[in-house]
């Protein structure tokens, strides 16, 4: 069992594997094929946990810290790569974009260091750092500089700010329809992907519409239990 608790440490290392293949796609400008290994990254970071709690890998293997293991990881994925990505994708002026992709990696690792990231009922506190969602949609949209520079700001700025965000599978209210809406979510965007991030309208409409519901959920003053 000691084996088989460490080969889940490997699969949880394993997504710093994907995002150097994000990188070098980045680095190219291959935009699609960064989103592609941003999203493997995100299947292995949903089933690591799970798989490490049902064998116990904590008990087993004492020596290695999955829960830090697990920030370094996320960090690349979902911080650092995408802030190169917003840097360098021509979203915005130079000048204006290297500031942004600064900030991106300076708050998203302050909220990784923040000991009370998490709510009593498994809600985020602040903007959960999720930068590889905010490219995701920058890239797909290609809004006017302003509206790029204005959106990363304003999240920048909710990482401090003590506003609720939704965890997908740890959060019990509306747990259904939000792992539900998730799963359509992840279908759309693997369409937009495949559709080298010019998909059609309705992929574009139904990916938008999704997104206003993972961030209004979190504000709806309804108290969770906690799990």
């Amino acid at each position: 069992m000691a084996a088989l608790a460490f080969f889940v440490h490997i699969l949880t290392a394993s997504g710093a594997g994907l995002a150097l293949l994000a990188l070098l796609a980045a680095v190219n400008g291959q935009w699609p094929l960064m989103f592609l290994w941003l999203g493997v990254a995100l299947v292995v970071d949903a089933i690591d946990g799970p798989i490490a709690r049902a064998i116990k890998v904590a008990e087993r293997l004492p020596r290695w810290s999955g829960e830090t293991l697990d920030l370094v990881v996320d960090f690349t994925t979902y911080v650092f790569v995408p802030a190169y990505a917003i840097a360098a994708a021509g979203l915005m002026p130079v000048g204006l974009a290297l500031l942004a992709g600064v900030a991106i990696v300076i708050t998203g690792t302050l909220y990784f260091a923040d000991r009370s990231m998490k709510t009593p009922d498994n809600f985020f506190r602040g903007f959960p750092a999720v930068w590889n969602l905010i490219a995701f949609y920058l890239l797909l949209l290609r809004p006017a500089p302003w509206i790029c520079g204005a959106a990363i700001a304003l999240f920048v700025v909710l990482t401090f700010v003590p506003v609720r965000f939704v965890h997908p599978f740890r959060v019990r209210r509306l747990r259904t329809v939000t792992v539900a809406l998730l799963t359509l979510w992840a279908v759309l965007a693997a369409a937009a992907v495949k559709q080298g991030m010019a998909p059609e309208s309705w992929v574009i409409a139904g990916l938008c519409v999704l997104a206003l519901y993972f961030l209004a959920i979190g504000l709806v003053p309804i108290r969770d239990e906690p799990v």
